[in-house]
């Protein structure tokens, strides 16, 4: 028996370079949310309050179906709708996207699923990636500060041709972030350590160090993710990936 194609959700006109509208894609994701996925959202730290409870294999099947449209994109976001902020992430052209773009939708972020899903799916394949995550370590507000360390964990899975010493510069931001209390900002800075220790041996030396001396501080917060880190790295599945 063969596999059964997805029953498109949009008509589109052959004969039309337009994709759906804006009208279209929020009925399409209202037509697939429920108050039980909704409800689940509390449970991880997510507001509901303007979530239709959609979930994200039905959110990223939609996207495939869109494509990438920079107009679509921006509409979606400023509707404030949860999941359609989500759907931007994937619809939204990363050539488009400008720095001022950049800086908006991060002042408007409210919580880490948006922040994470933004910075691995979009963001970082963006021109303004580094600069941006520079920027936004230091930044004061939580969720963008977040931003700027879920961008440093994105580069080291996406930006191929990075140089080593972009990721010991990021190592410094990760540092100067370490003792924020704050649990989104701390986590963060956690999976940024981690992820920049496992890109390769040259890399997982300097993230190792830079563990080991925030295990020693006496901020607690430092010393938890210098304590987290330190444990992942040295672990039998990190050292035989990189070969050590």
């Amino acid at each position: 028996m063969g596999i059964s194609k997805r029953k498109p959700v949009f008509r589109v006109d052959p004969d039309s370079a337009e994709g759906p509208s804006l009208p279209e894609v929020l009925t399409a994701l209202r037509a697939r949310g429920s108050e039980e996925e909704r409800g689940k959202l509390a449970n991880y730290g997510i507001p509901d309050a303007r979530a239709l409870g959609v979930p994200m294999r039905e959110i990223q099947a939609l996207a495939d179906e869109i494509g990438r449209d920079h107009g679509l994109a921006c509409g979606l976001w400023v509707t404030r709708i949860h999941e359609a902020r989500l759907l931007a992430a994937f619809v939204e052209e990363a050539d488009a996207v400008t720095p001022a773009q950049m800086d908006t939708w991060a002042r408007e972020f409210d919580n880490w699923a948006v922040v994470d899903t933004l910075c691995f799916h979009l963001f970082d394949r963006t021109p303004h990636a580094w600069a941006k995550a520079e920027e936004w370590c230091s930044e004061p507000q939580e969720y963008v500060r977040r931003a700027g360390l879920a961008l440093v964990w994105a580069l080291t899975v996406h930006d191929k041709i990075a140089t080593d010493s972009a990721f010991v510069e990021a190592l410094r931001w990760i540092n100067a972030a370490a003792d924020d209390p704050r649990e989104m900002v701390k986590k963060a800075a956690d999976m940024a350590l981690r992820a920049v220790g496992k890109r390769n041996a040259t890399l997982h030396r300097a993230a190792l160090a830079l563990a080991d001396r925030l295990a020693e501080s006496e901020d607690p917060n430092a010393a938890w993710i210098g304590r987290h880190a330190g444990k992942e790295l040295r672990g039998a599945s990190v050292q035989r990936r990189l070969g050590l």
